[in-house]
């Protein structure tokens, strides 16, 4: 697999740093957060949280490359990015975890190539019709 190269100066989005935003974003191309975001990130690009950016959000990226506070859950298809500055609080799903010294990293980490799928509640009646029955099992005698 081909690695990308992040060019953190060629940004196709933007929010400075007296921007407080909450809702849903989704990009293309990579974007950049130096204010305050509260909500949800859908992306397969490049997510890049400035120095004074202050993340409180449900993360689903290509690429993530951590400066300043990211809380929440984060699953990277590619690479988890924590720099010096950066500081995470939460869970972190990725295939690779790059933390540099001095960072802060309070989270749930799991390193894995595959995003978990939703998780899905079963009905007590579909875990009942789905056990075997005793009548029917070789194994089984009366």
């Amino acid at each position: 697999m081909e690695e990308k190269t992040i060019d953190e100066n060629k940004l196709t989005g933007f929010f400075d740093k007296d921007t407080d935003i909450k809702g849903d974003l989704s990009f293309k191309g990579s974007f950049r957060i130096d204010g305050r975001f509260t909500g949800k990130i859908d992306s397969d690009s490049i997510l890049i949280v400035g120095d004074n950016g202050k993340v409180e959000a449900d993360i689903k990226i290509g690429n993530i490359i951590i400066n300043g506070e990211v809380n929440g859950t984060i699953q990277a298809k590619e690479k988890v990015e924590i720099n010096a500055t950066g500081r995470v609080i939460g869970t972190v799903i990725t295939p690779k975890l790059a933390v540099e010294e001095g960072a802060y990293l309070e989270a749930n980490c799991q390193i894995t190539d595959q995003v978990p799928p939703p998780e899905k509640k079963e009905k007590v009646e579909d875990v009942l019709q789905s056990s075997p029955d005793k009548n029917t099992d070789p194994g089984y005698q009366t």
